[in-house]
């Protein structure tokens, strides 16, 4: 295949092509063909060319025609929504969340499937979950896979990409150890072999979710912290200002030594902000000084007790809440003092929960806690996607995929079976890892 500058074959640069325009719609669509050109740095010519496969192919469908000026009605383009789907799943501390979207990120189905009070995390059920909500989704909505770009899913932890039977999950306070979570989905059978799945740390798909479409766009470096059970935040550092692609950092900022010979945190370790901030040790805190009544089933109903009792002016629960913001506007104080972001940006269900109650008492710890030039460029806000943005963020792995490859499907590498570990239905046969 002939080779241009740079090594980059002639297939190459068709597939940058078409990903510049399947890019460039997406975020500032609809456009015209004119308008793509300039958008985009190509030739009218190879606009033309791009435009027409991408039409072929069904990913592109008019939007309507403009007037121009003295000249002929120019024919706006955008990506066409039906011609896709992602799912997306939230291995969330609760529950595995799993939905549905088209191409435009509309949502078309939902499953929600509960785990046992407390968080199980036995590796066996929460596939079966994820199993089980796939099939879910695609059955309401009656959808088949033949469009289906991938699965992305967001779990706890850090995630190795790169291990050779596909990603594996290293999540240390949930008890998961090495667990090769992608060759356990594939085992399933629930999708075919050409349909990959995306596997990486939630508060990174939450990170990606508020840069493309939420309260991110627009900055080039910014902090998104999910906080739910525990806490953990992802790091942007090249933003793009129009909503395109993004790279994230996943931070364990919650096992960040706040207090030595502190609290035990529920990874083993003494004195993490986890151990002060997540929404477990919130409850535990309120609970060993005589707050709550007992009878709550979930972390979420229990917080909204607390809260409840704290516009009370109970004041065990006052006192619960503002520790709690002065210890998180410390941990975030670190953060700013070291990547200094232009924005700070607090999601998970507990953040939104607590962030209507807590914000400006996190705003003025982490304020008095950092240094006065870094503190002095930042915002620190809620994040503006709701409850889902963790699986809104999921769907986005494969429709990062889909971007990188020009809108044409890559099939998943083949994967050997990691080294060291049983069997994928070993581990659906009973619990694999349990929660320590």
């Amino acid at each position: 295949m002939t080779t241009g500058r740079g090594g980059r074959t002639v297939r190459d640069l068709r597939r940058g092509n078409r990903s510049a325009v399947l890019q460039r719609l997406y975020f500032g669509g609809p456009m015209s063909r004119q308008e793509l050109g300039p958008a985009t740095g190509l030739s009218s010519g190879s606009v033309s060319n791009v435009v027409g496969e991408l039409v072929e192919d069904g990913l592109l469908e008019e939007a309507g025609i403009v007037d121009s000026d003295g000249g002929r009605p120019r024919t706006l383009l955008r990506v066409a929504p039906g011609s896709a789907h992602m799912i997306g799943v939230d291995v969330g501390e609760t529950r595995v969340r799993v939905e549905l979207f088209d191409l435009a990120l509309t949502e078309l189905a939902r499953a929600e499937l509960p785990l046992q009070p407390r968080g199980c995390y036995d590796v066996g059920p929460i596939v079966d979950h994820v199993r089980a909500g796939i099939a879910a989704v695609l059955a309401e909505a009656g959808a088949g896979t033949e469009r289906l770009l991938g699965v992305g899913v967001g779990v706890p932890g850090i995630v190795d990409r790169e291990a050779p039977g596909g990603a594996v999950v290293h999540g240390q306070t949930i008890g998961w150890d090495a667990v090769p979570l992608e060759a356990l989905l594939r085992a399933t059978g629930a999708l075919p072999d050409e349909v990959p799945y995306l596997i990486d740390n939630g508060a990174r798909t939450l990170g990606q979710a508020e840069m493309w479409f939420g309260a991110g766009r627009g900055a080039r470096e910014a902090v998104v912290v999910l906080f739910g059970s525990g806490v953990g935040a992802s790091l942007i550092t090249d933003g793009s200002p129009d909503g395109g692609t993004t790279e994230g950092t996943p931070l364990e900022w919650g096992h960040l030594t706040v207090s030595v010979r502190g609290r035990r945190c529920r990874c083993g370790a003494l004195g993490c902000l986890e151990a002060y901030t997540g929404a477990e040790s919130l409850l535990a805190r309120w609970a060993e000084r005589g707050g709550g009544s007992g009878r709550a089933v979930d972390e979420e109903e229990a917080l909204s007790a607390l809260l409840a009792a704290a516009v009370e002016a109970d004041p065990v629960a006052l006192e619960v809440l503002e520790e709690t913001a002065e210890y998180l506007g410390a941990g975030l104080s670190d953060v700013i003092n070291l990547f200094r972001p232009e924005r700070i940006l607090i999601g998970g269900w507990a953040g939104l929960l607590l962030g209507p109650h807590i914000l400006p008492a996190v705003r003025e710890h982490a304020t008095r806690y950092s240094l006065r030039h870094p503190a002095d460029r930042v915002s620190i806000g809620l994040g503006s996607l709701g409850p889902d943005a963790v699986t809104v963020g999921a769907a986005t792995l494969p429709l990062s995929a889909f971007f990188a490859t020009g809108g044409r499907r890559t099939p998943p590498q083949p994967q050997t079976e990691p080294p060291g570990w049983r069997t994928a239905l070993e581990f659906r046969g009973g619990p694999a890892a349990r929660r320590g």
